[in-house]
């Protein structure tokens, strides 16, 4: 593997990890939501990764790249508030299936994945640079 493919793996995995993190933040501003754009509960998106080969044909090197962005299968969360007019006839009014303890894992766990990406793009470029001024020796 080229060293110069360390910097295409890792700025993959910042690409999918900060869309990984967007889909969180709109989670999270969702999470009291009753209803979306379709007139039914908000439901919680999860990005889907995939591996993908970086650099020449045959080189054994692979990235990362979202493939799709799914919606959550969990039930939606059943809330008891006889007063409000989307309340069925037992009174409970269905809201988004956001866990939001669940997406606050999610966004650290991305973040975090983040800022490792960033430690080995500049490790790696501290590495060419020496190689450079070894060579100017």
């Amino acid at each position: 593997m080229s060293l110069f493919n360390v910097f295409q793996i890792s700025s993959s995995a910042m690409s999918a990890q900060s869309l990984r993190l967007n889909t969180v933040a709109s989670n999270l501003a969702n999470v009291d939501s009753a209803v979306s754009a379709n007139g039914q509960p908000y439901r919680a998106k999860e990005v889907v990764f995939q591996a993908t080969p970086i650099g020449k044909a045959g080189d054994a090197s692979q990235g990362v790249r979202v493939t799709r962005i799914v919606e959550s299968a969990a039930p939606p969360r059943m809330s008891f508030d006889p007063h409000n007019p989307l309340a069925d006839k037992n009174g409970y009014v269905a809201m988004s299936n956001v866990d939001p303890v669940e997406e606050m894992v999610n966004m650290i766990s991305a973040s975090r994945s983040y800022q490792t990406n960033v430690e080995v793009m500049n490790t790696a470029r501290q590495m060419l640079m020496r190689t450079l001024q070894i060579g100017a020796q």
